[in-house]
């Protein structure tokens, strides 16, 4: 999609939909993705997919009203146009304050030559090969690759059209042992399909996971100490404390963090950042869908808060500036304060001393699905996988933990942050507001001393 192709006045356009508006914006996007799937040796599903559309939004005040259409045309720009007028107010003073330049751009995937399609069939039924010769006892093996490329024009009043280009890829391995016992392996993020050097490290990692499930003894319940592996398990922190840092929550008053900027809200050393500038991270963004440059944001520094995650409209009503946070799913949403990469810094500890130092809890190697309630802060996790501690040692494997507890609470009772810092690999998806855009998660390894209950069944 070349905006040159469309042969559209956009500018124009845009000064009749957004006379007396305080914000709005064209955003067009033009989407493809493919994904080749196998299940019992068998090429289950081949699904190719294209979509294009715009989004023309209209801000006034706290009022945002969003008129979107399947197809890009001129007519159908004019006529969104003149009915956005209609259902809008004015009164407004448009501003193209902190809208980024130049960025780098990502290549382009090519997602529809025919060859790559060969290359995918062929490549997962290598895996599915190996695995069952790797454990003749798998019940089941699927896999799944999936590749996409997306890209965005945002087009603003006064201003020339500002382009992104959004690669993805990824890649899924799940088995099943007998017993009923199924782990799940997943990488991705934004670079070439190439998986050649990780697909067997991946089998191989699925097939153990599933031989400790099958030998876990039942989980003790009760308030522990908990250690927190590094990566994967970051998502604890995107989802306790992560939704409730972005700027809307806390204008409208409805965060466990609201009202506390500046003050104290996790133990010293605590720091949480946000990054959308990550090379090749799957939160990554060259620019926000609202043409803001994404940044590296410090959203807690050594315990202290010191940032909300925002777009636009929340910056303005707060008297900030956007953070390069105004994420939406698509040409059809409206776009709203959303995380990138969201992910505990490192500390200073050897991640074995945090371990040693642990006379007796629960070591979380995996965490898998989970539920917040952004107001309260009250969570609670699945355990993938996860171990006791008995006596500085990592010893016996569990099944059936969850983890109980409440963000705000929580942050305070950190009282170990190793130096290994490492993100998730590449398979995060945040969902708010019935809308879902790619995300990233980490950690270096932590403890929480308390304040964690763990719901078991021993």
């Amino acid at each position: 999609m070349t905006l040159e192709n469309l042969n559209i006045d956009i500018q124009s356009i845009l000064e009749q939909a957004l006379h007396g508006a305080d914000d709005g914006d064209l955003y067009l996007e033009n989407s493809r993705a493919r994904s080749v799937s196998i299940e019992e040796s068998v090429i289950r599903s081949c699904a190719f997919s294209e979509d294009q559309g715009f989004g023309l939004r209209r801000v006034v005040g706290q009022e945002s009203t969003l008129i979107h259409k399947s197809i890009i045309t001129d007519d159908a720009l004019r006529s969104a146009a003149t009915d956005i007028r209609k259902l809008s107010t004015s009164g407004g003073t448009y501003s193209n304050e902190n809208i980024g330049g130049k960025q780098a751009i990502y290549k382009p995937l090519s997602v529809t030559e025919e060859h790559e399609l060969g290359y995918f069939t062929d490549l997962l039924k290598r895996i599915d090969t190996y695995a069952r010769e790797k454990e003749s006892a798998l019940t089941q093996v699927f896999a799944k690759v999936s590749v996409s490329d997306q890209q965005i024009h945002i087009c603003r009043l006064g201003m020339n059209p500002i382009e992104d280009i959004r690669p993805m890829v990824r890649l899924d391995v799940q088995v099943v042992l007998e017993g009923q016992h199924p782990a799940y392996v997943g990488r991705g993020g934004r670079f070439s399909f190439d998986f050649e050097t990780q697909w067997q490290d991946m089998v191989d990692d699925a097939i153990r996971q599933a031989h400790v499930k099958k030998v876990a003894i039942s989980a003790p319940a009760g308030d522990m100490p908990i250690v927190l592996t590094a990566g994967w398990s970051g998502v604890l922190f995107h989802e306790a404390v992560g939704h409730g840092l972005e700027a809307d929550f806390n204008r409208k008053g409805t965060s466990a963090f609201s009202g506390k900027m500046g003050e104290r809200v996790a133990a010293k050393g605590v720091t949480i950042v946000d990054d959308g500038t990550m090379k090749d991270r799957r939160g990554s963004l060259n620019i926000d869908d609202e043409g803001t440059p994404t940044a590296r944001n410090v959203l807690v520094e050594d315990g202290i808060l010191v940032k909300y995650m925002s777009d636009r409209l929340n910056a303005r009503l707060m008297n900030s500036v956007s953070s390069g946070n105004g994420r939406r799913e698509s040409y059809a949403c409206m776009p709203m304060p959303r995380m990138t990469n969201t992910f505990l810094d490192n500390g200073t500890l050897n991640p074995n001393d945090i371990i040693t130092d642990t006379k007796k809890g629960l070591f979380c190697k995996t965490l898998g699905g989970g539920q917040v309630d952004i107001t309260s802060g009250n969570f609670v996790f699945e355990v993938s996988e996860g171990y006791l501690i008995e006596n500085g040692k990592i010893t016996k494997p569990v099944k059936g933990a969850t983890l109980i507890g409440n963000g705000p609470a929580v942050l305070p009772h950190i009282d170990a942050i190793g130096n290994d810092l490492d993100l998730d690999p590449g398979i995060g998806i945040c969902g708010k507001a019935g809308q879902s855009v790619p995300a990233g998660v980490g950690q270096p390894t932590c403890r929480v001393a308390k304040g964690i209950n763990v719901g078991g069944t021993s």
